[in-house]
């Protein structure tokens, strides 16, 4: 079964560009992926660039896009965090000047989305 999540980059204004993820979105597994891997501004616009994806990392040690199989799923605009995080996804990322925060969007109940921590560590290589 999918965790999905939602992996965005804060942009000047405070505006939010995002991308759908669909597999392991919880702060366990994506959130140290991204950490790791993408833990620079450059890095996680090059990684929302190719669209929605299964996966930030796959077999090939690369982001799996939707592109790939032919779909057009490109990056989505938000014009306000509140907008960004009424989505409905498990778990939303944002990369801001301070790096990667983690909300829990508590979904299965009726709490507001809450920030969470994400495990230091490297999960991969």
């Amino acid at each position: 079964m999918a965790t999905r999540s939602r992996i965005g980059i804060q942009l000047s204004d405070d505006s939010i560009l995002s991308v759908y993820h669909h597999w392991d979105g919880y702060p366990e597994w994506l959130g140290r992926i991204l950490n790791t891997h993408y833990n620079s501004r450059q890095q996680a616009a090059d990684l929302i660039d190719g669209g929605d994806m299964s996966s930030a990392w796959g077999d090939e040690n690369r982001a799996e896009y939707y592109s790939e199989r032919g779909e057009d799923c490109p990056p989505r605009y938000d014009e306000t965090r509140e907008k960004f995080l009424s989505d409905g996804e498990e778990f939303s990322y944002i990369f801001t000047s301070a790096g990667w925060v983690c909300y829990d969007m508590n979904e299965f109940n009726d709490n507001d989305p809450e920030i969470v921590g994400i495990p230091s560590g490297a999960l991969m290589a």
